[in-house]
């Protein structure tokens, strides 16, 4: 038990910060490309933080397993070369020992990643899209930034704020307010026209339920750029037409669905996700089993020298697992191969490595003979 609680400390404490860390860089690497979005128009910037907050299962659903396949490497690879792992052996505890004691922790790390991958996961993936999708239904007075010049109606628009303000009674408020119509978003005639406000502000028809940007102490600018004919209007208010919201339909992705349903459907893109689902819990214990005898090392190669050639092995088998799911979503591989296959190379890879050296060469002359 003492060696139990010991061997799980060192690897659930390098386990939590090879997590953090690369889970810190995927939403990092995230949410630039959202406020990117924000900054375009694309999406209200008070969404960003929710949208980033669905995606940490399905990041946690990646990184969790490479964390304990790093963490047991490197533990180990460090109790190797301080020649701890020299005396543990000397004591008694064998190979099969020490990967029984790994695998104590490994099913901590499954139990996670049950939650997620079979619950979480699709729960955030489903929950992003619904929100996403829903943007389409802001008019651009939501999707304004302050200090930004954006653009609007395939180019027709261009709408600046100064600033912006959200009143408990008249909701967001635009303060200093530029809008540039080019002569194809004109009703009238084929003007360009420059509108200056001290204020605008959503509106929306209680009759005909059609939306406008309500813009208050208004200086109008009709006029050809470079031309020197144009004329000047001043009103108190004025209501520019927006776009009518977009009609959309969730539609629900594999990824998105609840484990609950894929496991009553037929249907073999439903099939390939469960599989996948499923692989992601089986992959923990497969890598740990590869992880433990690759963790050996002399005191000469250092302890971080099985790194790079174990991110490669991780994401070898993620990828092969990703492309037969793929695969068979497709209808190109056979539901009834799937992904296991491909567990059972790691695996048969895994009880080789675990093998005394020459060992298994043995057992194999005697099955041929």
């Amino acid at each position: 038990m003492i060696i139990f609680r010991y061997l799980s400390k060192q690897v659930l404490q390098i386990v939590a910060v090879i997590t953090s860390v690369l889970l810190v860089v995927a939403l990092t690497g995230r949410f630039i490309q959202y406020l990117g979005e924000a900054v375009a128009g694309e999406k209200a910037p008070d969404i960003l933080l929710l949208l980033m907050l669905y995606r940490i299962p399905e990041f946690l659903l990646v990184i969790l397993p490479l964390a304990l396949f790093l963490a047991i490497i490197l533990a180990y690879g460090r109790m190797y070369a301080d020649n701890e792992m020299v005396i543990l052996m000397g004591s008694g505890v064998s190979q099969k020992r020490l990967l029984l004691n790994t695998l104590g922790v490994t099913l901590v790390i499954t139990v996670i990643v049950a939650s997620i991958s079979l619950y979480l996961a699709p729960l955030g993936l489903r929950k992003g899209e619904e929100l996403k999708l829903s943007q389409t239904q802001l008019t651009e007075v939501d999707l304004i930034v302050a200090g930004q010049f954006q653009s609007f109606g395939d180019g027709q628009r261009v709408t600046y704020a100064e600033r912006i303000s959200n009143a408990q009674v008249r909701g967001r408020q635009l303060q200093n307010v530029f809008v540039a119509l080019s002569s194809q978003g004109q009703a009238a005639d084929d003007t360009p026209r420059i509108i200056l406000a001290s204020s605008a502000r959503p509106e929306i028809d209680a009759d005909t339920g059609a939306r406008y940007m309500r813009l208050d102490d208004v200086m109008q600018y009709d006029g050809a750029p470079g031309s020197a004919a144009f004329t000047v209007g001043q009103f108190d208010s004025q209501s520019i037409l927006l776009p009518d919201p977009e009609e959309f339909e969730v539609i629900l992705e594999e990824s998105t669905l609840s484990t609950g349903t894929l496991l009553s459907s037929a249907e073999v893109s439903h099939q390939a996700e469960l599989q996948w689902r499923i692989s992601t819990l089986i992959l923990i214990p497969v890598i740990t089993l590869i992880a433990v005898p690759m963790s050996r090392v002399n005191p000469r190669q250092g302890r971080y020298s099985k790194l790079f050639p174990a991110a490669m092995i991780y994401v070898l088998y993620f990828v092969a697992l990703e492309f037969c799911r793929d695969r068979i979503a497709e209808g190109e591989f056979s539901p009834l191969i799937g992904l296991w296959w491909i567990h059972l190379i790691f695996i048969a890879w895994g009880i080789y490595a675990m093998s005394p050296p020459g060992k298994f060469n043995r057992l194999l002359r005697r099955a041929s003979a």
